[in-house]
């Protein structure tokens, strides 16, 4: 046998590109992001892990126990400092997608909880670019436009109408995106979608996707210009501009 196969059998294997990274290179990217947009990050988490781990000790000495009261002290600081680091990671995160187009497109997908959201705007604007995003739930259909608070109120007006006219039974609920008065940000669309009041049940959910899918296949959909990904918030210009 020569030794050119022997010596291919201790090669590293490439790293696949599209391999998902694991839960600690995850942790590891989340605090990078959080840590990168709040200087004060890591020391916010230390003094949440540190401050809970006295409590507990203290705690301990005073009622007996020190052990386990500080080992439950550590163990609640931790998921403190985890909680905490959630919240400093999705406000960096909002911080990076403000400004670009698609972005509330990209919060309202992480509205869970029974929601499904359409993986494409179903309404854009080709001349002023304002887009109108759905969700179905529990509440029924959710809408959310994206673009100035008096323009896009048109066309989220418009596709109300559209969605009450092919699911008369079925609450359409319209929210805006933006910094103006009236319209929600970021931070706040998903608690807002989370506090709507649920009104069908999930078979009924389930009918009304079927419906709107079987919609969009018959081409019922107004044309979008293909391109847009709300969950990257980066559009196709050309695709937009209908070229």
């Amino acid at each position: 046998m020569s030794e050119e196969p022997r010596k291919g059998l201790f090669r590293r294997k490439p790293k696949d590109p599209n391999k998902k990274p694991g839960r600690l290179a995850q942790m590891r990217q989340v605090y990078d992001l959080a840590a990168k947009h709040n200087k004060a990050t890591p020391w916010l988490l230390a003094a949440a892990i540190l401050g809970c781990t006295l409590v507990g000790l203290m705690a301990g000495l005073v009622f007996g126990g020190a052990v386990f009261t500080t080992i439950l002290g550590l163990m609640v600081g931790l998921l403190l400092g985890m909680f905490m680091l959630g919240r400093f990671a999705e406000t960096a995160a909002f911080a990076q997608m403000e400004g670009q187009p698609g972005a509330f497109g990209a919060v309202l997908n992480t509205a869970r909880r029974g929601y499904l959201m359409d993986e494409k705007p179903i309404a854009i604007d080709p001349k002023s670019r304002d887009i109108v995003f759905r969700s179905t739930g529990r509440s029924g259909v959710v809408l959310l436009s994206e673009g100035p608070k008096a323009r896009s109120a048109k066309l989220l007006a418009k596709e109300k109408k559209r969605h009450e006219r092919i699911l008369p039974n079925v609450p359409v609920h319209t929210l805006q995106g933006g910094n103006e008065d009236g319209q929600l940000q970021m931070k706040q669309v998903v608690s807002t979608v989370h506090k709507l009041p649920r009104k069908l049940n999930r078979a009924e959910v389930l009918a009304v996707r079927n419906r709107l899918s079987a919609l969009g296949t018959q081409g019922s959909r107004p044309p979008i210009p293909k391109g847009i990904d709300p969950n990257k918030a980066r559009p196709n210009h050309k695709a937009m501009r209908g070229r």
